[in-house]
């Protein structure tokens, strides 16, 4: 299969003022159904195809942990620019929103070309959306996404394989560190098409003297058997 067979994407009538709420508390919040089932094989298909990419990185190379992945090259696919400008746009006043109470002074325009065009003048030109493949006994450290100075707060995993029929183990795991306090493991519950959006670094909490700063990381644990693939959209780009 090709990306000429790859469907325009919309996403889901949303509860954003839900999504936004999980966000605030936990630091991250589920899209169900963001693809159909369909799609995610269409994408995932991709994997093996050269055209669409720009580097193959292997993670035992570089410490990372066990897998592969690759960055797609400018122009993206169809569906994963859709959904990038897309997601952006009911995002950004999260991320505004984020920043004014983390009393960071860059905020984001409404629209993701121009945030881009802010990414690039600094630099970080390369696009960052990525698919994801992992086989038995692979798994991603925790990590966060950072490419340069310019950093949207925000980012999104998509779950393309079927837990329990594709593979089996490989759980998405974000962690949270609270100051002069141990951290905590969160297990998001995915199935196929299901997307999760999550803090790439920092979020605010609200504490009894203000807000304060989380700091929070993302990685998968280890896949027992079969292949998972997974879609991730970062919102800057890499300098």
């Amino acid at each position: 299969m090709t990306e000429s067979t790859l469907a325009p994407i919309t996403l889901p009538p949303y509860d954003w003022t839900t999504i936004a709420a999980d966000l605030d508390r936990e630091g991250w919040a589920r899209l169900p159904r963001i693809l159909h089932p369909v799609d995610c094989a269409l994408i995932a298909d991709l994997y093996d195809q050269q055209g669409p990419f720009r580097s193959h990185v292997h993670m035992a190379r570089h410490g990372f942990g066990q897998g592969e992945y690759r960055y797609f090259a400018y122009p993206l696919p169809d569906p994963v620019q859709a959904l990038r400008a897309a997601l952006y746009g009911w995002l950004a006043p999260i991320a505004n929103r984020w920043h004014e109470r983390m009393d960071l002074t860059s905020r984001f325009p409404e629209d993701h070309a121009a945030f881009l065009g802010r990414c690039h003048a600094a630099g970080q030109r390369r696009p960052t959306p990525l698919l994801l493949q992992y086989g038995p006994n692979d798994y991603n450290c925790l990590h966060q996404d950072l490419y340069g100075e310019q950093v949207f707060p925000l980012q999104v995993a998509v779950l393309l394989s079927r837990p329990a029929r594709d593979f089996t183990g490989g759980e998405f795991v974000l962690t949270e560190q609270r100051p002069r306090m141990q951290s905590r493991p969160i297990v998001v519950p995915l199935e196929q098409g299901d997307g999760v959006v999550f803090a790439v670094n920092q979020r605010p909490q609200r504490g009894t003297r203000g807000d304060y700063r989380v700091v929070m990381r993302h990685g998968v644990s280890k896949v027992h058997s079969g292949k998972r693939h997974t879609l991730g959209i970062i919102f800057h780009d890499a300098a």
